[in-house]
Parts: structure tokens; C-alpha cells; sequence
């Protein structure tokens, strides 16, 4: 969805002039900062460009071209901001063209956008009603809407806005595999209790006691102060936690018969067949807890294998299982490749996610053994500013030389010589 709003991009380029307004004459030094200003934005350098184009409209504020010049120069390096999950920065951008011109619908679509991803839900709720007002009412701004409502538990609101954005733009097979996935989990989640701690939002199945469902909500309370801390991030929203009956875990997530929990901005538990709190199940808890706060910490720019890895460094503080499959392929040095687990792990038999499980723990522990939770931690704050996986590695290592495939070899050395040894 984001491809078809950088297209939005294009509506920016032909902002009219205000109306009525008379072409102040500029100099030869107006033009020249601008005309530098934008050739250093096509170069990539917004801050210098920037500059430049500040300094020609200041010279001459009310020329209409200087101004959409520097206008455009702000959505621009919003949009590059967007592109590297920059939210913060780009918001920014888009609060002084906003300034420049408040009636402008895009610039409000496009706060809403960067709100929504920082979780802002009523800044971004307002700024997407705005666009809606000034003539913007695209498939953009009912998708991110219907996002909106729907993460605020509004989720009829959402049916109808994506219905409303699927008939605007019927190809958009995103929001059809929306309303599928919304439509079956009301069908399944309408008639279901609920209950509240500070922090979580619990929609449980009617059969589950209320004792056990309470028992949830706090040891979701004890993993979110343990795993809060030691990441040093500390998601703001509220997190909603959905328990099912297996077949309804099934229904609502498509999910692979070994999979004990999920998280796609809902945690979703198939636990509503217990009656009591194991540590199998506070690891899972813990588990999926930590998944919140990886997709928060890294704006949802982390590879699969690192954040279930993250996540099982906590569940297995909880419960900790043999690691079988992991002992075998150390010895038969068949280890699943990194970069192949970097995607998804739902097409995985059994016994190839178990391995992809407890090899992605093994190594998140071997950096946090040797290289300590704040290297971990440096990672997971590079892919959130928008880097790649090989960028975020180098520049969090930097001073042991390791980048990312060096640190999987020295891994990858240390289990075959921890295997050797036993």
C-alpha cells in the first residue's frame, strides 16, 4: 500500500498558487538558492537543499513559486523519510509544507500516514478526516483510516471504510484480503468476553474461565516490565490480546499446525481449552509479547529470524524446552541459512522450524552472551531508522569487525565446538 501512496507524491508537483496571489519579481540570487535547492534534493541531499530553498522564499515570501518550491522540497524529504521508516522526521516535513499550505488535503494524508505508524491514533484519526474534508477521499485515506479504527477496536467502522476504498479501487488485493481477514475474525470474535489490565486489551472465548483469563493479562503485565526494560523501549498504545478455541486460532490466522501463538498487531493465543497457568505458557506469553515491542522498536523492519530469536530469549527465560534439532544440524553442520529465514517461517515443516526457532534463539543468545543486550539492542534501533539487516549488523559491531554474514560464521563456529565438546 505505501508503493500507491509515494504516487500520491505526484498530486504534490501541480499545488496551485494561491489563488489571486501576484508574482513578486525576484533576483537573480532568489533564483539562483532555488534553483541549487532543488538540484541538490534530485541529488538526494534534503537537508542542503532545504536550506537553499528556505533562503530563496525568505527573500521573497510572497512568490507563489518559491513557496510550492520549498513545499514540494518538504514532501519530498517526507516521502524519502516514509521510505526508511523514518515516521518522526517525516511528520516533521509534512508540518511545515502543511504550514506553508493549510488547505492542502495530500499534506493531511499524508500526517495521517506517518501518525498512524507511530501509533498516534488520534492525531492520525484527525489529519485523515481533514483530507477526507478537502477533497482527498482516495483509497489511501479510507485504507489508512479503516487501519485506524480498526486498531482502536472500531472494527465495523474499518468494514465499511475498506468497502468504501475496494469500490474506489477494486484491483487492490490488499484491502480484499483485509475485509476477508476482518469479516472472520468479527464472525468468530463478536459473541467473545473482554477484560482490561493497564497496558492489554483481552477478548477471550466464553468458555475460558475468567480467572484464567485474568491470569493472562497478568503475566502479560510481568512480560512487558521484563522485556520493556531490558530492550529499553516502551510501546505507548494499548496491545488487544485475542484467546480462541484451536479451531477458531486456525480460522482467524491461517496458521501452520505447530504454531502456538501469533502476532500481527493482535496477539493471538489458541488457549482456550486451559484452565491454569504452566510455564509452557508463560513462555509463550512472554514469547509473544516480545514480538510488540521488536515490530514497534524497528517500525516492523526486522527479519523474521531476529525477532522470533528475541522472542524466544524471553519465553525460554520462562520455559526451555531441548533444543534437539539444533544439536543435530550442528553436528551434520546443516544449519538453516540465515537469509532464508529472513521472510516467514509459516511454510516450514515441523522439524524445519523447529531448527529455524531454536538456531535464531541460539544466536540472538551468543550476541547477547558475548556482546551484551545493548549491541542487540543497537541492532534493533538501525533496521527502526531505516536500514537493511547488513547495514544495521556492520554499524552495531563495527568495532569487531564483524558484519553479517562473519557474525553467523563466528556463530556458527562456537555451536560446532560447544557440540564438539560434549
Amino acid at each position: 500500500m505505501l508503493k500507491s501512496l509515494f504516487a500520491v507524491c505526484l498530486l504534490l508537483t501541480i499545488i496551485s498558487s494561491v489563488n489571486g496571489a501576484t508574482a513578486e519579481p525576484v533576483d537573480n540570487a532568489s533564483l539562483m538558492h532555488s534553483g541549487y535547492g532543488r538540484e541538490l534534493l534530485l541529488r538526494g541531499e534534503y537537508e542542503k537543499g532545504l536550506e537553499q530553498l528556505r533562503r530563496a522564499y525568505l527573500l521573497f515570501p510572497l512568490n507563489p513559486t518559491l513557496k510550492n518550491n520549498l513545499a514540494e522540497g518538504y514532501a519530498a524529504f517526507g516521502h524519502q523519510s516514509i521510505k526508511q521508516k523514518r515516521y518522526e522526521q517525516a511528520d516533521e516535513n509534512f508540518v511545515k509544507a502543511q504550514e506553508l499550505y493549510p488547505e492542502e488535503g495530500t499534506y493531511a494524508l499524508l500526517r495521517g500516514v506517518c501518525n498512524y505508524y507511530l501509533k498516534r491514533y488520534d492525531v492520525a484519526r484527525h489529519e485523515l478526516e481533514q483530507a477526507r474534508l478537502k477533497k482527498i477521499d482516495s483509497a489511501e485515506v479510507l485504507y489508512y483510516l479503516g487501519l485506524v479504527r480498526y486498531e482502536t477496536d472500531h472494527r465495523q467502522d474499518a468494514v465499511e471504510l475498506w468497502e468504501q476504498a475496494l469500490k474506489l479501487s477494486p484491483g487492490r488485493r490488499e484491502i480484499a484480503e483485509l475485509l476477508e481477514k476482518s469479516r472472520r475474525e468479527m464472525a468468530i470474535e463478536d459473541g467473545m468476553d473482554r477484560s482490561h489490565s493497564s497496558r492489554f486489551d483481552l477478548t477471550y472465548d466464553p468458555g475460558v474461565d475468567g480467572l484464567f483469563a485474568l491470569s493472562i493479562l497478568d503475566v502479560l503485565e510481568q512480560a512487558a516490565n521484563q522485556v520493556n526494560a531490558e530492550l529499553g523501549y516502551f510501546p505507548a498504545a494499548r496491545v488487544p490480546v485475542a484467546v480462541y478455541k484451536r479451531d477458531d486460532f486456525k480460522t482467524v490466522t491461517t496458521s501452520p499446525d505447530w504454531s502456538g501463538g501469533v502476532y500481527d498487531g493482535t496477539i493471538r493465543l489458541p488457549f482456550g481449552a486451559l484452565k491454569e497457568i504452566t510455564s509452557r505458557v508463560r513462555g509463550v506469553l512472554f514469547h509473544e509479547y516480545a514480538h510488540v515491542v521488536v515490530f514497534e522498536f524497528t517500525r516492523g523492519n526486522c527479519p523474521l529470524w531476529l525477532n522470533e530469536g528475541i522472542a524466544e530469549m524471553f519465553g525460554r527465560m520462562q520455559y526451555n524446552p531441548p533444543m534437539a534439532e539444533l544439536g543435530r544440524a550442528a553436528r551434520k553442520k546443516t544449519f538453516a541459512d540465515f537469509r532464508r529465514l529472513e521472510s516467514g517461517f509459516s511454510s516450514l515443516s515441523t522439524a524445519q522450524a523447529s531448527l529455524a526457532y531454536q538456531q535464531s534463539y541460539a544466536l540472538v543468545n551468543y550476541l547477547v552472551t558475548v556482546y551484551g543486550w545493548h549491541r542487540v539492542t543497537g541492532i534493533l534501533d538501525n533496521l527502526g531508522n531505516g536500514m537493511n539487516m547488513d547495514e544495521a549488523v556492520s554499524l552495531a559491531l563495527n568495532e569487531y569487525g564483524l558484519n553479517y554474514d562473519s557474525m553467523v560464521r563466528e556463530w556458527q563456529d562456537s555451536i560446532v565446538k560447544e557440540v564438539a565438546g560434549k
